[in-house]
């Protein structure tokens, strides 16, 4: 009987050790295909220039109340780099003129300021705040910048 145990048990681990080996040879072989996807969006995403945008942002919080932000968005295509991205807020009046820039870049970590009129100061947004929320929205900072796939 305990010889039966052990052949179970050798066979069991063995079983989960070739699955792992199978295993991650499908993880490079789907990551690799990954990334070549992700280089093909890339391509066809370059050589537009600049881009400007009217948006709209609308705000649902828990007890079902919406709250709309009406913004204004202008991009620049910076060649071997990443975008240059001004988004300007115009409605509701108590945000009206809050401004937020991002300078992306394909290597080093992207840089973002936040001008808040009300207090006539300019905040950098530090790496380690990036993950938090873009103006009391569920997007965090670090969704509003373009991606690069050099970062990835």
């Amino acid at each position: 009987m305990k010889k039966l145990i052990g052949i179970f048990i050798f066979l069991l681990l063995s079983f989960n050790v070739m699955a792992a080996e199978s295993s991650a040879g499908v993880d490079k072989g789907a990551e690799k295909k990954g990334l070549a996807i992700a280089v093909e969006a890339d391509k066809r995403d370059t050589g537009w220039g600049d881009q400007e945008a009217t948006l709209q942002m609308i705000l649902h919080n828990r007890h079902g109340d919406t709250s709309t932000r009406k913004m204004h968005n202008k991009t620049l295509e910076v060649k071997g780099d990443g975008d240059k991205t001004l988004i300007v807020f115009d409605r509701p009046r108590d945000v009206k003129g809050t401004a937020f820039l991002s300078f992306t870049h394909a290597l080093k970590p992207d840089d973002q300021w936040l001008y808040l009129p009300a207090l006539k100061r300019v905040k950098r947004i530090s790496s380690s705040n990036k993950s938090g929320p873009f103006m009391g929205s569920e997007f965090a900072y670090e969704d509003i910048s373009s991606q690069e796939v050099q970062k990835y």
